[in-house]
C-alpha cells in the first residue's frame, strides 16, 4: 500500500500515519520529522530549513525532494510506505509520480485526507505546544501555517481526486474511531 497523508497541521496525520504503518508494516515517510531531525542534528540542510520553519512557510521544494527520494530508494520502502508532509502542493505530487516510476515503484495507491475544523487545529497545535515544547506551534505561525496549507497543500485534494486516489474522512473523534474510517477509506 502506497498512500500519502492529506490534512492541514494538527489534523492527525503523524499520529494515524503510526497507526497505518503498525496495521500495515510499511514505513512512515514524514518529511516534518526528517526536517526537524535535520535541525536538531545542526546539519546544512537543517540550518537551511530553520528560519523557514520557525515563520511557518514551506521548506524549498529541492531540500524536500532530495529527502523525500533518499528514503523511497531504501530496501523498506519497496513493499509500500505512508507519506506524511509531502507532496505538498500539485508540482510536488508531479515529481513524486515520476519519481515512483524512476525508482520502478508502482504509483500511489490512495490519498487520504484527514479534515479537521481550523479552529479545532488550533486547539489542538496549542495543546501540543505547551506539552512538547514544539517553538513552531505559536498561535501566529499556527494560522500562517493553516494559510500556507489552504492556498499550497489542499488543492491536492483535486489532483488525487481528478485519478479517483482521494478519499476524505472526518478527522476528529477518538483515535481508533479514526482509524477505523481511514482502514474503511482504503479499501
Amino acid at each position: 500500500m502506497r498512500m500519502v497523508l492529506l490534512g492541514a497541521p494538527g489534523s492527525g496525520k503523524g499520529t494515524q500515519g503510526e497507526k497505518l504503518v503498525a496495521h500495515f508494516g510499511i514505513p512512515k515517510i514524514s518529511t516534518g520529522d526528517a526536517l526537524r531531525a535535520a535541525v536538531a542534528a545542526g546539519t546544512e540542510l537543517g540550518r537551511k530549513a530553520k528560519a523557514t520553519m520557525d515563520a511557518g512557510e514551506l521548506v524549498a521544494n529541492d531540500i524536500v525532494i532530495g529527502i523525500v527520494e533518499e528514503r523511497l530508494g531504501q530496501p523498506d520502502a519497496q513493499k509500500g510506505f505512508v507519506l506524511d508532509g509531502f507532496p505538498r502542493n500539485t508540482a510536488q505530487a508531479q515529481v513524486l509520480d515520476a519519481m515512483l516510476e524512476r525508482l520502478g515503484q508502482p504509483p500511489i495507491d490512495r490519498a487520504i485526507h484527514l479534515a479537521v475544523d481550523d479552529e479545532e487545529i488550533i486547539h489542538r497545535l496549542l495543546d501540543r505546544a505547551q506539552k512538547e515544547g514544539r517553538a513552531d506551534d505559536k498561535e501566529d505561525v499556527i494560522r500562517n501555517r493553516i494559510a500556507v496549507y489552504n492556498a499550497e497543500t489542499h488543492p491536492l485534494l483535486a489532483y488525487y481526486e481528478q485519478q479517483g486516489k482521494a478519499r476524505t474522512v472526518q478527522g476528529t473523534g477518538g483515535l481508533d474511531e479514526i482509524f477505523s474510517r481511514i482502514t474503511a477509506a482504503l479499501n
